[in-house]
């Protein structure tokens, strides 16, 4: 398979690929990792006339903590995010995540930015960013803007970033005291895409009792579904905020699995990464007092 003629770019700076962007508009394309990008060309899904490489750029393949959590650059590979010490200390749902996105290799050439601006529903980081309410910086000449991840995923394989507009970093909110986090999923074989997956988050004060309850679902819609069952936590163990998160999810039935055995899966796993959250929420108390 050959993807279709474009016109390839190499910038070697911000400046000039906001320009070559800009210049480019809805024919402009960014690879990074190329991961997503070059198989869709491959199979003809994509076929944009302008191809702007920018792998070159320096300065945009940082992971800083910040006080207020993890800031990933552009540039920055799976791989490298995932054995980050300080982003797991400040965010360990990146770290349980990343170990479930694809193989080693891919991820040793894919970029957590490129992951989110392609989108995917069934994607593991589109999930993270949804479920801790993180953003996404976009730029262009002369504006730089921050996305909210509630208002970034607008539907399968599509993003708010705009033609013309280049991701520069992705922001993951930390952790925070008293909080636990899980990520479980089931797939055919490890490293494909999830047939489900349930990523969930919980908040216990010093009483351990459940201040925050939510859960996001991949594989579930067209975006990433978040789901608060704070109301639910613990009313009968966590069955019946899996429940509730299996009734908002929307699957579709495809030659992998039908769409009630994905809402099923949905619900088998909103329970454990709930209870697996809440469980590390509490050891956390434990360790603070």
């Amino acid at each position: 398979m050959k993807p279709p003629p474009f016109e390839y770019h190499a910038p070697r700076s911000v400046a000039e690929a906001m320009e070559v962007l800009a210049a480019a508009g809805p024919e402009g394309k960014v690879l990074a990792g190329g991961q997503s990008l070059i198989p869709l060309l491959n199979m003809r899904l994509a076929a944009p006339g302008h191809l702007v490489d920018v792998n070159r750029l320096t300065g945009l393949d940082t992971v800083e903590v910040e006080p207020g959590g993890v800031r990933v650059g552009a540039l920055a590979r799976h791989a490298r995010v995932e054995r980050s010490a300080g982003a797991a200390a400040a965010q360990p749902l990146l770290r349980q995540a990343l170990r479930l996105v694809a193989h080693p290799v891919i991820r040793n050439r894919g970029t957590v930015v490129g992951s989110l601006v392609h989108a995917d529903p069934a994607a593991e980081l589109p999930a993270v960013l949804a479920l801790l309410g993180g953003s996404v910086r976009l730029a262009r000449p002369g504006a730089v803007r921050d996305v909210p991840a509630a208002g970034f995923f607008t539907g399968p394989l599509e993003s708010a970033a705009e033609p013309g507009e280049l991701a520069l970093s992705a922001f993951f909110p930390a952790l925070g005291p008293r909080c636990g986090t899980a990520f479980h999923e089931v797939a055919r074989r490890h490293g494909d895409y999830a047939l489900a997956g349930v990523a969930a988050l919980v908040r216990l004060d010093d009483g351990l009792r459940v201040t925050t309850a939510r859960a996001v679902c991949v594989s579930a819609g067209p975006v990433p579904v978040v789901v608060d069952v704070t109301g639910h936590a613990c009313a009968d163990g966590w069955a019946a905020a899996a429940r509730d998160v299996a009734k908002r999810v929307e699957p579709e039935d495809d030659i992998h699995a039908s769409a009630a055995y994905r809402r099923h899966l949905t619900g088998v796993l909103a329970e454990r990464a709930l209870r697996e959250a809440a469980a590390s929420a509490a050891g956390d108390v434990g360790t603070r007092r």
